[in-house]
C-alpha cells in the first residue's frame, strides 16, 4: 500500500532531498502536496515527474505566472487554508521544510492532517514549539527532527530517560572562517560566507553557519525539544562535521552519533522510521574518526554563541526575538547594506535594548503577535543602521 505524503518547501535543499529518495523508490509513495514560495518552474517540474496534483505557490506574482502553464489535473492553490479542501484523510507523512519563520503558520496547520511530521524548520520550533506541541499531543502526531544534530539525539536517546544525561554536545563544523583570524571577518564577502566547507545549503542558513548563529538555534531547538536546560547543552568546533553529536549518561557511558555529510541520512531515516530500510552510504571513514580535532567554540571570534548564556531556562519571546532581528540583519547583510560582524553587533545590541531585554521574561504568543513583533525588530533595526 502506498503511503500519502506532502512536502512543505519542495524546492529547498531540504525538499529536493527527500525528493531524490523518493524517486528511488515511486512505487511506495503517493504525493499529494507539494508547496514552495516563489519557486514556480522548479515546483512545476516535480510536479510532472511525481505526478502531484495539488500545489500551493505562497507569492502571489508566481501563483499567478503557475496559473498560466498547462497544468492538466494538477490544481494550484495561493495559501494554506487550502489543506482543508486537499486533504480528505490523514495523510501518512509530511516534511515541513519551508525556511524562516514563513513555515510556523503552515507546519502548525498541517499537523492535525498527518500521522507523521518531520520538521527541518529551526525558526518554527524556536518561535513556535509551544503551539506545535499542542497541536502534536492534540492529534496524536509523531514529531520527527530532521537537524543532523538533533536527529542524531533523537536517534539515541528516549525521551523518558532525559535525566539520564550529564551533557549533549552539538558539533559544528566553524564553517567557512573556522581558520580565517578574527581581524578579517570585518571585510569578507558574500561569496566567501556562503561558501561552506562541508554542506550546501541555502543562503540564510549558509550566514547563520558563517556566524555561528545556526548552532545558538540548534541549542535553543534542543532545549525545547528534548524538554532539556541549558546548562546539559554544549558546542564543540567539529572541522569534518563527521561526528553530529555526542551524549555524555550520568552512568558513564558515552554516545557519539557520526554519519556521513549528507542530509539524506536523517530525511531517509524519518521517511522509513517505521520499518528496516537499508541505505547506500560511504565505508566507514577511519581517517575522520582518527581525526575528529574536537575544540571548543572560540567565544571572542563568534560572539554570537555568548547569547545562549542570556537564555532562561523557561520558554520566552527573547528567543523569538533573536530568530527575527537574525533573519533581518541576514537579509541586510546579503544586501550589500551591513558587513558580516555586524550581523553579529547588532543583534547583540538590540537585544540588550530595554524594549527588547524584557521579552525574557515574556511566553511565547500567537502567531499574530510574532508577526506584530517582527514588524518592531525591523523598525529598531532600520533606525541602528540609519
Amino acid at each position: 500500500m502506498k503511503k500519502n505524503i506532502a512536502i512543505l518547501g519542495s524546492t529547498g535543499s531540504i525538499g529536493k532531498s527527500l525528493i531524490k529518495i523518493i524517486k528511488k523508490d515511486k512505487k511506495k509513495f503517493n504525493i499529494i502536496l507539494l508547496s514552495a514560495n516563489k519557486n514556480y518552474k522548479d515546483i512545476l517540474k516535480q510536479a510532472k515527474i511525481l505526478n502531484v496534483k495539488n500545489l500551493i505557490i505562497a507569492d502571489k506574482d508566481s501563483f499567478l505566472k503557475l496559473k498560466k502553464k498547462k497544468l492538466g489535473q494538477t490544481k494550484i492553490y495561493n495559501n494554506y487554508d487550502s489543506f482543508n479542501i486537499i486533504f480528505k484523510k490523514r495523510i501518512d507523512y509530511v516534511l515541513s521544510s519551508i525556511s524562516g519563520v514563513d513555515g510556523l503558520e503552515p507546519t502548525v496547520k498541517i499537523i492535525k492532517h498527518t500521522k507523521k511530521i518531520a520538521i527541518a524548520n529551526k525558526e518554527a520550533i524556536i518561535c513556535g514549539w509551544h503551539l506545535l506541541r499542542k497541536n502534536l499531543t492534540k492529534y496524536k502526531t509523531t514529531f520527527i527532527p530532521v537537524d543532523s544534530e538533533h536527529f542524531s539525539i533523537f536517534y539515541s536517546i528516549n525521551y523518558k530517560k532525559n535525566l539520564n544525561i550529564e551533557k549533549i554536545f552539538l558539533t559544528a563544523s566553524g564553517g567557512p572562517f573556522n581558520n580565517v583570524p578574527k581581524k578579517e571577518l570585518k571585510t569578507v564577502k558574500i561569496s566567501q560566507a556562503l561558501n561552506h566547507p562541508n554542506w550546501k545549503m541555502g543562503k540564510k542558513i549558509s550566514v547563520d553557519s558563517a556566524t555561528m548563529m545556526n548552532k545558538v538555534f540548534e541549542i535553543i531547538e534542543a532545549k525545547k525539544i528534548f524538554n532539556l536546560k541549558y546548562h546539559l547543552l554544549d558546542i564543540l568546533v567539529h572541522p569534518s562535521s563527521y561526528v553530529h553529536a555526542i551524549i555524555k549518561f550520568n552512568d558513564g557511558m558515552i554516545k557519539i552519533i557520526a554519519h556521513d555529510t549528507s542530509m539524506i541520512i536523517p530525511i531517509f531515516n524519518s521517511l522509513y522510521s517505521d520499518q528496516l530500510k537499508k541505505i547506500k552510504t560511504e565505508k566507514l571513514n577511519l581517517d575522520k574518526l582518527n581525526n575528529l580535532n574536537l575544540k571548543v567554540v572560540d567565544k571572542n571570534k563568534f560572539p554570537s554563541i555568548k547569547i545562549i548564556d542570556m537564555l532562561k531556562n523557561k520558554d520566552n519571546l527573547l528567543e523569538t526575538v533573536i530568530v527575527l532581528a537574525n533573519d533581518v540583519l541576514v537579509n541586510l547583510f546579503l544586501l550589500k547594506k551591513i558587513n558580516f560582524t555586524d550581523i553579529t553587533i547588532l543583534l547583540l545590541k538590540l537585544i540588550n535594548m530595554k524594549e527588547f531585554k524584557r521579552y525574557n521574561e515574556k511566553k511565547p504568543g500567537s502567531i499574530n503577535s510574532i508577526i506584530a513583533l517582527n514588524g518592531k525588530i525591523k523598525t529598531a533595526i532600520n533606525e541602528m543602521i540609519k
